[in-house]
Parts: structure tokens; C-alpha cells; sequence
């Protein structure tokens, strides 16, 4: 009985599988995806997950700090570099051996290789980068370079003239009595 397909009758609406994608998928491909899954748990436990960390970024007046979780990651399993404005972050996680005695009910925790890239902004100063690891946290300090501020040029105040008296037309300017 489970192997017997329902097929649609022609007065069944069609809104019905629009509403249950998850059904159409199975009528379609005659294929339960969760079904496959429950049946063969093993391959699934044995898919190791990669480790990617996740990085925060934020830009104070100052400076750009990268934050990174990085737990279980020594400090030799990083390199750090900047090459022109592309900040590039890499390193590695080793995975803990496992005794084949060990029963595993959960195995959850990733573990090899990662690269994450930055494009970094114009205006850095990449001479002075920090960066330190603490408690599983990577810290990298980028500052900024001080902006070039324009240029105030104060105006002073030019030399004035004297102010003279305005002059009087020499027919109106007063000249000497002659002596009679």
C-alpha cells in the first residue's frame, strides 16, 4: 500500500499542491526526500561540515576592526596578510582523534581549512595593523589614515588708505591776497 501513487481526479482543484510544495515534489519525482533520509542516517553522519568562521566588521572614526570566532584555532594555524586593499584571513582547525570504541550520538563541530577575504576602503593604513588572539577571538585593528583637512587660508584685512580731504578745483581753492 505504500508504493500505490493517488493520482489527481480532474474535478480536484489544482490550489491544493500549490499549497504543499513538499507533495508535488513527491508526485512528480515519485521520490520522498525525508523518507530516503530516515532510511539511511549514516551517510549523513558521516558529511563532515566545513569550518567557516564568522567574522563581524564594524568602522569606528579611528580605525576598521575585524572580529573573528575562531575557537580551537591556534595561533600558528593563522596567517594574516594584506596585499594591496584585499585583507586576507586563512588558517586551520584540526579535528581531536577519535578511538574507534567511542559511540558518537552527536558530531556536530567542524574542523579543516578556511580563507575569508576583505576589500578593504580606500584611506588605510595597512603599516599599523594589530592583531591579536584571545580566548578564540581574533581582533584585527586596521586605522585609518589621518584625512588630509583642507587647508584654511584666513583672510586678513588689507591695508587701508588714509582718507584724505576731497579736493577743491583750483578756481575755488583759496588763494593768497595780494597786497596793495
Amino acid at each position: 500500500m505504500a508504493n500505490l501513487i493517488r493520482r489527481r481526479s480532474e474535478n480536484e482543484p489544482v490550489q491544493s499542491l500549490a499549497l504543499n510544495p513538499l507533495q508535488l515534489v513527491r508526485d512528480l519525482l515519485r521520490f520522498d526526500p525525508f523518507q530516503a533520509m530516515a532510511a539511511v542516517p549514516a551517510v549523513f553522519e558521516a558529511q563532515q561540515t566545513l569550518f567557516v568562521p564568522d567574522f563581524e566588521v564594524r568602522e569606528t572614526p579611528e580605525s576598521y576592526i575585524f572580529k573573528a570566532d575562531l575557537p580551537g584555532v591556534p595561533q600558528e594555524a593563522l596567517d594574516i596578510s594584506i596585499a594591496d586593499n584585499r585583507l586576507v584571513v586563512s588558517g586551520k582547525r584540526e579535528a581531536e582523534a577519535r578511538e574507534e570504541s567511542d559511540r558518537f550520538f552527536a558530531y556536530e563541530r567542524a574542523y579543516g581549512s578556511f580563507t575569508r577575504a576583505f576589500t578593504l576602503p580606500e584611506g588605510v593604513d595597512t603599516d599599523n595593523v594589530r592583531a591579536e588572539l584571545k580566548d578564540g577571538v581574533l581582533t584585527l585593528t586596521i586605522p585609518k589614515r589621518p584625512e588630509k583637512q583642507p587647508k584654511k587660508i584666513e583672510v586678513k584685512p588689507g591695508q587701508q588708505q588714509q582718507a584724505r580731504p576731497p579736493q577743491q578745483p583750483q578756481s575755488q581753492q583759496q588763494q593768497p591776497k595780494a597786497k596793495a
